[in-house]
């Protein structure tokens, strides 16, 4: 196994095991291997961990750099649902940064590619839908809010994610919508 893989499994387990100082020092190490030998896939991987781990630490500016460059690369591949993800974790960057004006396109984009991708998993849907949902319930769009809600809250049960469906039922209630009943 290629040491730059090696390292983000490593860097995974890190992270999965509360350590963010080793996660964070691997995905970085792995990034510069990638680097070195010019494995892009291995590279937008790498960007990707790192730029999570920067989101964990609260370090938004870090996360957003290295979010921003797997884009880039994403966008030079032939993978629509690498694309998707990368998209959709730079969008939920812009959001919790507060640049709506950012995150609305990002997130439509990502949603847009996994709505016309026959492999696309629940779960990155519903993971879609969830961040659009909240901006447009904070831009007062509400039937459009309880909309993405509704559908997120659907795909989260049909993948078993109470947390999710907790949260979708909630918002749709404080939308004025009955959980369960569809808008």
């Amino acid at each position: 196994m290629p040491e730059a893989l090696a390292l983000m499994q490593q860097a995974d387990r890190a992270r999965r095991e509360e350590r963010p100082a080793d996660a964070h020092r691997d995905y970085a190490e792995a990034v510069r291997l990638s680097r070195e030998t010019g494995n892009r896939r291995e590279l937008i991987r790498a960007l990707k961990g790192l730029g999570q781990i920067e989101r964990d630490l609260g370090n938004r500016d870090a996360a957003r750099t290295a979010c921003e460059e797997a884009v880039i690369l994403c966008r030079g591949e032939n993978d629509e649902l690498l694309l998707a993800h990368t998209v959709r974790h730079l969008g939920d960057i812009h959001r919790e940064s507060g640049r709506a004006d950012l995150a609305g396109p990002l997130l439509r984009e990502a949603l847009g590619l996994y709505g016309g991708h026959a492999k696309t998993a629940p779960l990155d849907l519903a993971n879609t839908l969830r961040p659009l949902a909240i901006l447009e319930e904070g831009a007062g769009r509400v039937e459009e809010a309880m909309r993405l809600w509704a559908q997120a809250r659907d795909l989260y049960a049909a993948v078993g994610v109470a947390e999710g469906v907790e949260e979708s039922s909630t918002r749709l209630a404080a939308l004025g919508q009955t959980p369960g009943k569809r808008p």
